[in-house]
């Protein structure tokens, strides 16, 4: 089946996360209780909520997208080219539009599939999630309600590389190793994206990172179906 797939169909994707806030302090004592309930089996006696506050980011009932990056093959007589874009801000609402109109507007059609590692437990969910907290109307492809497994328009690169064990996870890092890819975690990885958001004021940083493990997600795909990786001249960011 990845044989069969047109890779000019698949929008390839990462989203980086922080929390809400940059402080626990910042939240109504409401939240505090919550987040204390929803993080004590992970923190058990190690952390207070207060500690534990810093990986907010991975949950969207307490976390925010600053950014989303796409990418997409573009193959003309000259060769295969690998376009990458983002969508990006303190404005998550605005950033969220954005990407619904590009999947609205440019991959909107059925064999138009979206592509991210580990985006069926983490990406798509998320940004669904924000999307509804944000009022944004879910675009076609993130709207899964009603529809049975083989309906749903997603690839994801960890359940390819599972090969049906379930328990199993890899980390993109760990791919990109074992795989011979460039690995995108270079600068910072996503344990940092909050320090450099709050603390650094740093998005254009974050943007980066973002995009190369896009780049990172395309080149997995492509390895997985036993093609040649992308060269740097190949992979243009407009």
């Amino acid at each position: 089946m990845i044989q069969r797939l047109q890779l000019e169909h698949i929008l390839f994707l990462d989203i980086e996360t922080v929390p809400q806030h940059p402080d626990f302090s910042d939240l109504d004592d409401v939240e505090k209780a919550l987040y204390a309930d929803k993080t004590r089996y992970l923190r058990k006696d190690e952390f207070t909520p207060e500690d534990y506050y810093e990986r907010a980011g991975i949950w969207a009932e307490f976390g925010k997208i600053v950014c989303i990056s796409v990418g997409y093959f573009n193959t003309s007589t000259d060769g295969k080219r690998f376009r990458t874009t983002s969508f990006f801000g303190d404005d998550e609402t605005k950033l969220l539009n954005e990407f619904k109109n590009l999947l609205e507007d440019h991959f909107n059609r059925r064999e138009h599939l979206l592509c991210a590692h580990n985006g069926k437990e983490f990406d798509f969910p998320y940004i669904a999630r924000r999307m509804i907290i944000n009022g944004v109307t879910l675009p076609q492809k993130l709207n899964l309600f009603g529809k049975k497994p083989w309906e749903i328009p997603h690839i994801d690169t960890l359940d390819l590389w599972k090969f049906g064990d379930y328990k199993h996870y890899t980390s993109l890092k760990l791919m990109t190793k074992i795989l011979g890819i460039p690995s995108p975690k270079d600068d910072i990885d996503g344990s940092q994206v909050r320090q450099v958001y709050y603390e650094e004021n740093d998005i254009d940083r974050i943007v980066v990172y973002c995009e190369k493990d896009t780049v990172a997600v395309a080149q997995i795909l492509l390895k997985l179906r036993n093609e040649r990786l992308l060269d740097e001249d190949e992979i243009i960011s407009v």
